[in-house]
């Protein structure tokens, strides 16, 4: 147990607070129990070492643990809890708790019979909401940490520090806010930067090591992650691997169930659940029109969470980075549907065809609340927005 103490002093030790997310400043630290999800390398990790360095410097009240250490293989998060509290611990940050057996159960009696508020962080896919064991729904508060937006990616390596925008201002004021850039900085270049490989926070890493980086996180997600939500044998693991690579090759992917069943060898209720599992895990996005409400049912479009991914998959296909592009940056904060003209339906509000510089209004012309986002400029004019800029909404 004591390993355990002094694991957690040198990473809160060694952790900076130069730069923190955005969804730092968001969290209600003080509530007794909050769970960060969302997919692993975003940096669920840092934020909340850098909550222990910033509200408790050298004061002993908080631990942070990390539920697939090797203590757990015979030991019980209750002993530990237990001991800290008796010690007068008051704060316990615990990580990546989806790989520890029962976890909702232990969690729930520390939250109930003990002093302690709690910091819990782990997969994308934990939903508490559908989970009977420990009946956490009800006590929990619940954030999601996505990857670097381009707004923070610019921040992080000192170009520009902007404050998010919302999507309204950005469609009012996008001239404004663009001319702030100039003529001090060439922000094309930083984009290209970025979409090939900022939006993990690990993204200076050198060489080749940042994509084979991405694919152990993939892999991971599929051997680890999924089977501990979800009974799932190795051989629809394998099914994941075999849809993700067709998925590379031929992406945006407008899904065509009866091909694709025939390509994975496999039936159309299994591939439904396939799909939607490694959706949840944030590797993949689902895009459904307006009108679809099952969740578990056919999506119309499946892009990947974002451009990094792409990449590291070997597509660099430009329309597909750029709808890629912007689906990830607006799923922070806004829903998305596939609409029947254009390609994006935002809250069912506006809707954005997503092109080059030369993208023309043509098929969006009858549409109100229609806009495009345009590569390759880095001003826009009346409806017409820089595709960068839609990096700035958080």
């Amino acid at each position: 147990m004591e390993n355990l103490f002094r694991i957690s002093k040198w990473k809160v030790s060694d952790t900076s607070l130069g730069f923190t997310r955005y969804l730092y400043n968001e969290i209600d630290w003080e509530a007794k129990l909050i769970v960060i999800k969302g997919p692993k390398g975003v940096g669920k990790t840092t934020l909340m070492l850098q909550r222990m360095k910033q509200a408790f410097p050298k004061s002993g009240k908080a631990l942070y643990l990390s539920l697939d250490h090797i203590w757990f293989a015979n030991h019980h998060l209750l002993e530990i809890a237990e001991y800290f509290a008796l010690h007068g611990g008051t704060h316990l940050f615990l990580d990546e708790v989806h790989k520890y057996p029962n976890w909702e159960q232990e969690v729930k009696n520390i939250y109930d019979f003990y002093p302690l508020n709690l910091v819990v962080s782990g997969s994308s896919m934990l939903n508490l909401a559908q989970s009977a064991k420990g009946d956490l729904s009800r006590r929990h508060i619940m954030y999601e940490l996505r990857g670097l937006s381009f707004r923070e990616y610019l921040k992080i390596n000192k170009v520009i520090d902007w404050q998010p925008v919302s999507l309204e201002t950005l469609f009012q004021n996008h001239v404004d806010i663009a001319a702030e850039t100039f003529p001090s900085i060439t922000i094309l270049p930083w984009f290209e930067q970025y979409l090939q490989r900022g939006y993990y926070p690990f993204f200076k890493e050198k060489g080749g090591r940042f994509y084979d980086r991405i694919q152990h996180i993939i892999d991971n997600i599929i051997d680890s992650e999924i089977p501990t939500v979800s009974d799932i044998d190795l051989a629809s693991r394998y099914k994941i691997k075999s849809f993700l690579s067709v998925l590379a090759h031929d992406n945006p992917y407008t899904l065509n169930i009866t091909d694709l069943c025939r390509k994975l060898e496999t039936n159309r209720n299994t591939l439904l659940k396939l799909i939607q599992l490694i959706a949840s895990a944030g590797v993949t996005r689902n895009l459904r029109a307006k009108d679809s409400y099952a969740a578990l049912g056919k999506p119309e479009k499946i892009l990947f969470d974002n451009t990094n991914i792409i990449y590291a998959f070997g597509n660099e296909n430009t329309g597909t980075v750029r709808e890629t592009f912007f689906a990830s940056q607006l799923s922070q904060g806004h829903k998305l549907f596939m609409p029947n003209k254009g390609d994006f339906l935002i809250d069912d509000q506006w809707t954005v065809e997503v092109g080059g510089k030369d993208k023309s209004f043509e098929q969006i012309k009858d549409m109100s609340n229609s806009y495009v986002a345009a590569d390759d400029i880095d001003m826009g004019f009346g409806n017409k927005i820089p595709l960068w800029m839609f990096g700035l909404l958080y």
